[in-house]
């Protein structure tokens, strides 16, 4: 694929990113979901009404920002509401959370691309995400789990850029990389993650280098075989050797303590201080204190806290995504119901419905390529330890191998540390595990159809398609358009997903 192609398939994923955000951005004139507190926490700060809220603010600055510029726009104020508690017009506070979430696709290109220079990969896995059901949701509200993971993402596609720079350049990637991290935490503290995943990966980098220069690799055959299963042959590039991830030991520990330790935790506890003069009430250690005693108090994770209660390992399976609106109307020419309970069961022949969940077959398949990616790691580390009867590192990993560590190790830090959480979570607090799934998926995509053999080009093509086909099918209940009954009892294949 050529450097133009590539950037004309950018573009046009972009596009298409974008034009799934904007079309009917105003189409339910009210407060979807958790907007009842984000929109009206945005329009707080614009007051500057104290109130208390369980999260850090940044998020909440994103959408005020966004209702602040609205102001200057001469369109975009019909169908005004005082919900928010001043009279503004939906898109006014939704519009900054669907232009940030429309970069989101780029972001994981770029991610793509450093991991592995392959353009292939890199355009499927803007592809992959442009066509998730979450993302699209949590872009057109005022929500704020969006700028986590597109902090998040930015701060590692930083860090990874950095990897390939030297002296100044690098320096300036690591600064606005450890800006990104703190912005990411400065959402949520679940942020953190992201950062962390970095601290796993550079650790295995100094790993790695450490046995290259402490031991002789016996087995450097075995492991530097480009193609991480010998018996799928694939044309090669010339750049197949290269990743950023192979620059990991370049990076000093001095470094990592600086751009990546002080720097996101001045920027966190920069990004308090607006929030901190609005609400005098609690200082910056009292205020953290708040927050946690109010997530201790939100109570077990079960059906009895909150409907939607899903437990971490239900979301990988897509087993109880989650209702944001739902309201029923006698026919397509009725007003949309914006305010008040749906009609009573049987009476409501039109469905709205906007339902925060992923693409299934995206996400069922992420986790299959996750699950072969953990194989293909354990197998390098686990048949030459039982060879060599001891512990063994390999010192010469492929590209692909880098890349599986470093999808399975971010995956892995953004899950796992849920498991121990009692209280009540949702579906979407797995969106900054499950984009790691979309970069897997994508990977394993761009190996099927880069093989020599026909029937695993044809896999890949399979998979690309059903991804396609499930977002158009699924379309529907992620823009909340009109469903009849049957339509709806289409798509809600499981029982738990209604």
């Amino acid at each position: 694929m050529t450097k133009n192609w590539y950037r004309i398939g950018l573009v046009g994923i972009f596009l298409l990113s974008l034009t799934l955000r904007f079309w009917g951005l105003d189409r339910f004139n009210t407060l979807v979901f958790d907007e009842i507190y984000y929109a009206k926490f945005g329009n707080n700060y614009l007051n500057s009404i104290p109130f208390f809220d369980g999260h850090p603010p940044l998020g909440k600055y994103m959408i005020a920002l966004g209702m602040w510029l609205s102001d200057y726009i001469p369109f975009w104020h019909d169908g005004v509401n005082g919900l928010t508690g001043s009279l503004r017009s939906p898109i006014s506070y939704r519009w900054m959370n669907a232009l940030s979430g429309s970069f989101l696709p780029i972001i994981m290109a770029g991610i793509a691309y450093q991991l592995s220079y392959r353009r292939s990969f890199a355009l499927l896995a803007a592809l992959f995400t442009a066509f998730d059901g979450i993302f699209l949701v949590e872009s057109r509200y005022a929500l704020i789990n969006i700028y986590i993971v597109i902090f998040g993402l930015l701060g590692q596609w930083l860090f990874l850029l950095a990897l390939t720079s030297q002296n100044q350049k690098r320096t300036l990637y690591l600064v606005f990389s450890g800006i990104a991290f703190g912005a990411s935490v400065a959402t949520k503290w679940n942020g953190l993650f992201f950062l962390a995943g970095i601290y796993l990966i550079w650790s295995v980098g100094w790993l790695v280098n450490f046995f290259s220069n402490d031991i002789t690799d016996d087995l450097s055959a075995y492991t530097s075989n480009n193609s991480p299963f010998p018996s799928i042959s694939y044309q090669q590039p010339t750049n197949q050797n290269l990743s950023a991830l192979k620059n990991l030991a370049q990076i000093k520990f001095k470094q990592i303590i600086l751009f990546l330790g002080m720097v996101p935790a001045t920027i966190y506890s920069l990004l308090w201080l607006p929030h901190l003069k609005i609400n005098p009430k609690f200082g910056f250690i009292k205020v953290h204190e708040e927050i946690l005693a109010f997530h201790e108090r939100l109570g077990g994770n079960t059906p009895k806290v909150h409907p939607y209660c899903a437990a971490w390992y239900k979301w990988p399976l897509l087993t109880r995504p989650m209702a944001y609106y739902y309201q029923t109307t006698q026919n397509v020419q009725d007003p949309l119901p914006v305010l008040g309970p749906p009609l009573p069961n049987g009476t409501g022949k039109v469905i709205y419905d906007v339902h925060a969940m992923g693409n299934p077959f995206l996400w069922w398949f992420g986790v299959g390529a996750l699950l072969f990616l953990l194989g293909m790691v354990i197998i390098q580390v686990a048949i030459p330890s039982v060879q060599q009867k001891r512990l063994y590192f390999p010192t010469k990993l492929s590209t692909d191998t880098w890349i599986a560590l470093y999808l399975v190790l971010n995956y892995a830090i953004n899950l796992l540390p849920w498991v121990k959480v009692t209280r009540c979570v949702f579906i979407y607090h797995y969106m900054t595990a499950v984009v790691f799934a979309f970069l897997a998926i994508a990977w394993f995509v761009d190996q099927c159809l880069r093989s020599y053999y026909p029937p695993l080009r044809v896999v890949g093509v399979s998979v690309a398609f059903l991804i396609i086909a499930a977002f158009i099918f699924w379309m529907p209940i992620y823009l909340g358009l009109p469903l009849s009954s049957e339509a709806y009892k289409w798509r809600m294949w499981l029982k738990s997903w209604i």
